[in-house]
């Protein structure tokens, strides 16, 4: 089954260039193993929420706004999709990902759309 994992960072959390240094070569070589496992097979890091929209129809208008407005310091900073056995392998899977350590990982079950057939 193909799981979606979204890394939830705090992106006005203080972090020196150094950290941030670190925190990027640990996640290098977790996606560089994940992908020579084949357990990974796409993903990738998201720009600031802070450049982000929002885009609504309602009423056949369109509504477009900066976004998100969240109630939390909390943002998808990124994600991955992988392909694991099961639920519990993903979530072990999870917990190895270095962001696992300073981040939330929420691991979400892909939907096989009817469409996609």
């Amino acid at each position: 089954m193909k799981y979606m994992l979204m890394y939830w960072v705090d992106e006005s959390a203080g972090v020196t260039p150094e950290e941030d240094a670190a925190m990027m070569i640990a996640v290098k070589s977790w996606v560089e193993q994940m992908t020579e496992r084949g357990v990974r097979l796409y993903g990738g890091p998201l720009r600031s929420a802070a450049e982000a929209n929002i885009v609504r129809v309602r009423d056949g208008e369109m509504l477009v706004c900066d976004g998100p407005f969240a109630e939390t310091k909390e943002q998808i900073g990124g994600y991955d999709v992988v392909e694991c056995a099961t639920l519990d392998a993903a979530v072990r899977l999870a917990g190895e990902h270095p962001l696992a350590r300073t981040a939330a990982i929420e691991i979400r079950p892909l939907w096989d759309a009817p469409w996609d057939h």
